[in-house]
C-alpha cells in the first residue's frame, strides 16, 4: 500500500490526536471530591445508632459511625471503586460496592442500608453490591449504576460505555457481535420494538439495567427447546422511581449547506402503562425510526465499520417522520400495545460503479467485460406502518398472543446512467433513463397459543403466521446504445434504441402453522411431536408496451401463477444428563411441492420432493461461567419469483434476465457451534462461534455472453457443491483498572460459490477476513476516549474461465474523545482515517479522512437545556466505497454521502413527576 504526501500529513495529524488519549490526568484538572451519605436501619426500618461504617476506594480509607438517626456521611471522597462496610455486634456484616461509580453532581446517596440479625448457623458475610455485569443462561445484564457515562445523556450514549456493546453512527446497536433486532422496556415492546426510537428518546438516567437477551422466539421459550438461530433483543429495566413519570425533549437546529434538524418527543410511563409520541424533520440522516424490517432492524453492517466515524448512508437524504405508540393492560388478563409511524425519505444519490464480468477466451469472447457507469438517482419513499400486540392470559393454563401488522409504501424514483462497456475490441456507449412508481400494501397476522396441563411440563403449542404482500409498479425506460466492433475494417457501428413502458402486478400470500405436543418422560427427558404446514402462492402479471409503436410486446409479457406447499411431521427428544449436559435428537419427514402455471401460454410445471430432516443439539455447561453449544438443523429455501419468472426481462439491454420455471427448492444443512466463558473477577469475556452450511440444489446464476457483442444473458439453475464456513470470536478485558477496557474481535468467512459461465460450471472461492480492536478509557467526570482499529481482507478466486484471484484491502483507524470542562461545558472530537488498496478502479483506492467536532453547553434546572455547536466532516472527504462478488461478477461502487457542514442546535428536556399523595 503506497502512501502519498497527503496521506502522510493525515497520518501525522491522527497520531497527534491519538496522543491526547495518553495524556496524564493532571492535564485535565483535579479529581472531583465526592460526598457519600446514607442511613443504616434494622429489618423493621428503625434507625441504628453507633454502627461502624468503613469506606474504601481507589484513593481513600475512611471511618465513621452512625448518629442517633442512623445517618452517616463522608465528605471528601477522592477515588472510584467505592466500597462501604457496616458492622455492629449482634448484626451480620453488611457490604456494598460501587465499582465504577461516577456522578456529575459529585454526590452518592446510598439510601437505606438494612442490617440483619446475626445467625450462628450463617458463617458467610452478607454482601449486597452492584455487580457491573451478570451472566445468565441466555441473558447478559449490565447494571448501569456501575458504569461511567454522562448522566444527562440519552440511552444511546450510555450503551457506548458498556463492554461488548457497540453503537454505529447510524444508530444501529450491536451486542456480542450481532445486531440488536428489537427493544423492550420492562419486558414490553417499546414503540413496536424499534431500536432507534428507544435509544434516541429514553434518558440514560432512567435506566436501572440493560439486558441483552438471546431470543429464540415465543415457541422456543415456552418449550425450552431451541431449534433455530437466536436474535439479539434489548430489554431496558427502568428504575423504580422512573416507572411513573412524564418526560420529553425538543430539538431545533440549523447550519451551513442548508442543513436543518427539528424533533420533538413526549413520553409517559405510569406503572406498566406507556404512551409515546415522536416526530422529526431533518436532512442530516438523524433518524428516529428504523427503515427496513418491521421489527426495527436496519441494514446489515460489518462490525469493522464501527471504527469509521463517517456517515454510512449513501446519498443526501431529507427525512420526515411521526409516530405514536402505547402499551397498557386492558384488563387483568389482557395487555395490549400498538404503534403507528409514518416516514418519508427523499434521497439524492450520485455515484459511479465498475463491474467486471469474467468469461473465457476464445472466438467471439474475451476474458472479461468491463462496465463503467456514472449515475444519478432521485427517489421518494413514503411508508405507513401499524403494529399491534395482544397478550392474553385466558386462564392459569392458557395463554394467547395475537400480533396483527399493516403497512403501505409508495415509492417514486428517477434514474439516469451514462455507461461505457468494453469487451476486448468490442465497445458500447449509451445513456439509460428510467422513471418508476410503486405501491406496496402489506398485512400480516401472527398467533401463538400455549396450554399447560396438570402434569408438569406437558404442553400443547400452536403457532400461526399469515401475510399478504402486493406490488404494483409502473416503469417507463429509455435505453440508447451505440456499439462499435473495432475488429472490422472499417469498424462496424450499430445503434439501438429502446423505449418501453412496463406495468407489473405481483401478489404474494403465505400461510405457516405449527402444532406441537410436549410430553415429559421418565429420567428427566422431554418428547416433542410436531406438525408443520407452509404454503406460499404468487400471482404475477407483467405487461410490456413499446412506446414508439404504441403496442404491447407479447414476448416480454406474462401472467404467471406459482405455489409452494410444504408438510413436515417430526419428533424431538431432549434429555438432561446430570446438571451440566443437555442433548436433543430429532427426526422429521418433509414433503414439498412446487407448482407453476404460465396461463397465457397454457404451460404448467410441477416438482414434488421428499426430504428427511434430522436435527441434533448439545449444550455442555462446564461451570456456571463457561458453556459450549452445538446444534444441527435443516431447512428448505424456495426460489424467488425473479428467479422463476419464465419471460425475458430486457429492462437492462446489456444484461438480459430470463427466469427458469423448472427450478427446485434448495435444502440447507447447518451446523452451528458457540463457546462462551466469562471471567468476572478478571473482568474478561470470551465468545467464539463456528458455523458450517451445506446447500443441496443450490440456486445459482448461469451467465452467457452473446457472440460478438457486449450483451450478457442471465438465467438460473440448480447445482451441487455450494458450502460456506463462518467463524467469529470476541474477547474483552479490563486492563490495569476498570477505567480501561479492551475489546478484540474478528471473523473469517469462506464461501465456496458455484456459478455457470457460458454453460460451464465454475467454482469461485470468496474469503472475507476482518480483525478489529477497540480501547475505551474513562477517567472520573473529566475525560473519556475510544480508540478503534480495523483491518479487512476481501479475496475472490476463480478456477474458470481463467485461474485468477482479486484481492482488496481496507483499514480504518478511529478515535473519539470527550472532555467535561466544569459542570456545564463538554467538548468532543471524532476522527477516522480509512485506507483502501487493491480495488479495480482508481477512485476506489482513495483514503478519506473524517474529522467531527462539537462543543456543548448545558444550562437550566438539572442542566436539562443544552446548546450544541458541531462541525461534521471538517476535511470534506466523506464518500461511500463498497465491493461485492457474485458468481463471475466483481462490482466496485462509489456513492456520494453527507459531507461538511456546521450546525448550531438547541435541545430542551422536560421531566414531570406525579404529585405525592
Amino acid at each position: 500500500m503506497k502512501l502519498r504526501g497527503g496521506d502522510i500529513i493525515r497520518f501525522i495529524l491522527l497520531l497527534s490526536i491519538i496522543s491526547l488519549f495518553f495524556l496524564p490526568k493532571s492535564t485535565f484538572g483535579q479529581a472531583t471530591k465526592k460526598e457519600v451519605y446514607g442511613i443504616v436501619v434494622d429489618t423493621a426500618g428503625n434507625p441504628l445508632k453507633g454502627v461502624s461504617v468503613h469506606l474504601t476506594s481507589s484513593r481513600d480509607t475512611l471511618f465513621s459511625s452512625t448518629s442517633a438517626t442512623g445517618y452517616f456521611r463522608f465528605g471528601r471522597v477522592l477515588g472510584n471503586d467505592i466500597r462501604i462496610s457496616c458492622s455492629q455486634i449482634g448484626l451480620s456484616i453488611l457490604e456494598r460496592s460501587y465499582p465504577l461509580y461516577n456522578s456529575s453532581t459529585a454526590k452518592l446517596d446510598v439510601g437505606k442500608l438494612t442490617m440483619f440479625p446475626h445467625v450462628s448457623l450463617l458463617k458467610e458475610i452478607v454482601i449486597q453490591k452492584y455487580k457491573p455485569i451478570v451472566y445468565k443462561q441466555d441473558t447478559v445484564q449490565f447494571n448501569l449504576d456501575a458504569f461511567q457515562f454522562d448522566r444527562r445523556a440519552l440511552l444511546e450514549e450510555a450503551l457506548k460505555a458498556l463492554p461488548n456493546v457497540q453503537v454505529s453512527r447510524d444508530g444501529s446497536v450491536y451486542a456480542f457481535g450481532k445486531a440488536i433486532s428489537s427493544v423492550k422496556v420492562d419486558g414490553k415492546k417499546f414503540f413496536g420494538g424499534d431500536v432507534l426510537t428507544a435509544t434516541r428518546n429514553l434518558p440514560a438516567d432512567f435506566v436501572k439495567s440493560v439486558q441483552v437477551i438471546d431470543f429464540y422466539g415465543d415457541e422456543a421459550t415456552a418449550k425450552g427447546i431451541k431449534s433455530t438461530e437466536s436474535e439479539k433483543v434489548l430489554n431496558i429495566v427502568l428504575k423504580e422511581d422512573k416507572k411513573k413519570i412524564t418526560f420529553g425533549q425538543a430539538t431545533l437546529g440549523g447550519g451551513t449547506a442548508e442543513r436543518y434538524l427539528g424533533s420533538i418527543g413526549v413520553n409517559r410511563f405510569d406503572n406498566g402503562k406507556e404512551y409515546s409520541m415522536v416526530s422529526s424533520m431533518n436532512n442530516t440522516n438523524t433518524n428516529l425510526f428504523s427503515f427496513g424490517s418491521p421489527n426495527g432492524g436496519e441494514r446489515e453492517r460489518e462490525m469493522g465499520e464501527l471504527a469509521d466515524f463517517a456517515d454510512p448512508t449513501d446519498g443526501v437524504n431529507k427525512i420526515s417522520s411521526i409516530g405514536a405508540s402505547f402499551s397498557s393492560p386492558l384488563s387483568k388478563k389482557v395487555n395490549a400495545s400498538g404503534k403507528y409511524s409514518f416516514t418519508q425519505r427523499n434521497n439524492n444519490t450520485v455515484g459511479n460503479s465498475f463491474l467486471q464480468s469474467i468469461y473465457g477466451s476464445g472466438k467471439g469472447n474475451s476474458t472479461a467485460i468491463s462496465n463503467y457507469e456514472d449515475y444519478k438517482i432521485k427517489s421518494v419513499d413514503r411508508t405507513h406502518k401499524m403494529d399491534w400486540d395482544f397478550d392474553m392470559k385466558l386462564s392459569p393454563k392458557d395463554q394467547l398472543k395475537i400480533s396483527p401488522k399493516l403497512s403501505w409504501t409508495n415509492s417514486t424514483s428517477r434514474t439516469l446512467k451514462d455507461r461505457r462497456i468494453k469487451n476486448n475490441r468490442l465497445s458500447s456507449t449509451g445513456i439509460y433513463g428510467a422513471a418508476n412508481s410503486t405501491e406496496s400494501p402489506a398485512a400480516a397476522l401472527d398467533l401463538f397459543y400455549v396450554r399447560s396441563f396438570d402434569k408438569p411440563g406437558r404442553k400443547i403449542l400452536y403457532t400461526f403466521h399469515s401475510d399478504f404482500n402486493s406490488l404494483d409498479k409502473d416503469e417507463v425506460l429509455g435505453d440508447n446504445n451505440t456499439a462499435v466492433d473495432s475488429s472490422l475494417t472499417p469498424p462496424k457501428v450499430t445503434n439501438t434504441y429502446l423505449n418501453q413502458m412496463i406495468r407489473s402486478n405481483n401478489e404474494s400470500k403465505n400461510i405457516q402453522s405449527r402444532l406441537s405436543l410436549v410430553e415429559p418422560v421418565d429420567l428427566g427427558g422431554v418428547l416433542e411431536i410436531n406438525y408443520d404446514f407452509d404454503y406460499t402462492k404468487i400471482d404475477a402479471s407483467r405487461s410490456t408496451f413499446d412506446n414508439i409503436l404504441q403496442s404491447k410486446i407479447d414476448s416480454l409479457s406474462l401472467k404467471y401463477d406459482y405455489s409452494f406447499a410444504n408438510n413436515k411431521v417430526g419428533m424431538v427428544y431432549r434429555q438432561d444428563i446430570g446438571k451440566n449436559v443437555k442433548i436433543n435428537l430429532g427426526f422429521a419427514v418433509q414433503a414439498s411441492e412446487l407448482n407453476g402455471a404460465l396461463t397465457n401460454e397454457n404451460i404448467r410445471t410441477s416438482y414434488p420432493n421428499v426430504n428427511l430432516v434430522p436435527s441434533a443439539g448439545l449444550k455442555w455447561k462446564f461451570t456456571k461461567d463457561e458453556d459450549l453449544a452445538i446444534d444441527y438443523y435443516g431447512r428448505n429455501n424456495q426460489p424467488s419469483f425473479y428467479q422463476i419468472q419464465p419471460v425475458v426481462d430486457n429492462t437492462n439491454t446489456q444484461n438480459i434476465v430470463i427466469g427458469n420455471k423448472d427450478l427446485k427448492s434448495e435444502f440447507a444443512h447447518s451446523i452451528v457451534s458457540k463457546y462462551r466463558k466469562s471471567m468476572t473477577r478478571k473482568g474478561q469475556y470470551l465468545e467464539a462461534s463456528l458455523a458450517y452450511n451445506l446447500v443441496n440444489d443450490k440456486i445459482v446464476a448461469n451467465r452467457t455472453i452473446e457472440p460478438n457483442s457486449t450483451v450478457q444473458k442471465t438465467t438460473y439453475r440448480n447445482t451441487e457443491g455450494y458450502f460456506d464456513l463462518k467463524s467469529y470470536y470476541l474477547f474483552t478485558a479490563s486492563l490495569f483498572s476498570d477505567n480501561l477496557q479492551m475489546s478484540l474481535n474478528g471473523n473469517a468467512d469462506y464461501y465456496n460459490n458455484i456459478s455457470y459461465v457460458n454453460d460451464k460450471k465454475s467454482f469461485g472461492g470468496h474469503f472475507l477476513f476482518t480483525q478489529a480492536i477497540q480501547f475505551r478509557y474513562a477517567w472520573n467526570d473529566i475525560f473519556e476516549a475510544e480508540l478503534n482499529g480495523n483491518y479487512s481482507l476481501n479475496r475472490a478466486t476463480f478456477d474458470w474461465p481463467v485461474r485468477d484471484n482479486i484481492t482488496a484491502h481496507s483499514g480504518i483507524v478511529g478515535l473519539g474523545s470527550k472532555a467535561y470542562m466544569g459542570k456545564h461545558f463538554t467538548m468532543g472530537l471524532e476522527m477516522s482515517q480509512k485506507f483502501n488498496a487493491g480495488y479495480s478502479s482508481s477512485w476506489s483506492n482513495i483514503n478519506p479522512t473524517i474529522i467531527n467536532a462539537y462543543l456543548e453547553y448545558t444550562f437550566g434546572r438539572n442542566n436539562l437545556g443544552m446548546l450544541r455547536f458541531q462541525g461534521f466532516d471538517l476535511m470534506n472527504q466523506n464518500t461511500g466505497i463498497s465491493r461485492a462478488v457474485v458468481g463471475n461478477d466483481i462490482l466496485d461502487v462509489q456513492n456520494n454521502r453527507l459531507a461538511r457542514y456546521f450546525m448550531l442546535s438547541l435541545n430542551i428536556r422536560l421531566q414531570k413527576y406525579p404529585k405525592k399523595s
